[in-house]
């Protein structure tokens, strides 16, 4: 059975448009996944990229655009500028860590709760109730937003450096067992087409 390691941030506006797209491709192939938040800042600055308010005008008109463009052609909603961005992605992250372990519910639905409650709901996703509502509606015991905390932040920083050993360097970002690197929700039909083959 094929499997993806999905690297992502649960600040990514790029994540929150990737949809349900590699959990419909990993149905599709049967493939499994697994769920890996990263800090999106320290990969960035350990792997030459640049916090979006560090880049160049040019680069943040075009990034505003484009993100403008995606969510419109997809029908998603989304706020350019959230009420809360950045925050603390480590509480949503700590929670995901450990409703995977936990298991019982939908991860994949938990992670497109959190980025929706960001990029669409002008929620802190920093906030224990913001966490504990999304923990909840994916089926999972809102409790794991307090019991995972040390193994989650260990996992967290496990995730990091591992991502940056299989050369991950934004976020989205998917890899596939042999291998292969996608990066971008615009790169999911190519992750289609190398499952498919």
């Amino acid at each position: 059975m094929a499997h993806i390691d999905y690297y992502f941030a649960t600040l990514s506006p790029y994540a929150y448009l990737a949809g349900d797209g590699l959990e419909q491709i990993a149905a599709k192939h049967g493939a499994s996944i697994t769920y890996k938040p990263v800090d999106i800042m320290t990969l960035f600055s350990r792997t030459g990229g640049t916090p979006p308010k560090d880049r160049h005008p040019s680069r943040i008109e075009y990034r505003a655009q484009d993100l403008l463009r995606r969510s419109a052609n997809l029908a998603m909603d989304f706020n350019l500028k959230p009420a809360h961005w950045p925050t603390n992605a480590a509480p949503s992250s700590y929670a995901i860590i450990a409703a995977a372990n936990a298991g019982g519910g939908d991860v994949g639905q938990l992670v497109r709760l959190i980025l929706r409650a960001c990029w669409a709901e002008e929620k802190d996703i920093a906030e224990d109730t913001v966490v504990r509502d999304c923990l909840s509606a994916a089926g999972f015991d809102p409790a794991l937003a307090d019991s995972g905390m040390l193994v989650g932040a260990e996992t967290y920083a496990a995730n990091l450096e591992e991502a940056i050993e299989r050369g991950v360097f934004g976020s989205p970002f998917y890899v596939t067992e042999d291998g292969q690197r996608f990066w971008g929700q615009d790169r999911l039909a190519d992750l289609d087409a190398h499952l498919s083959r």
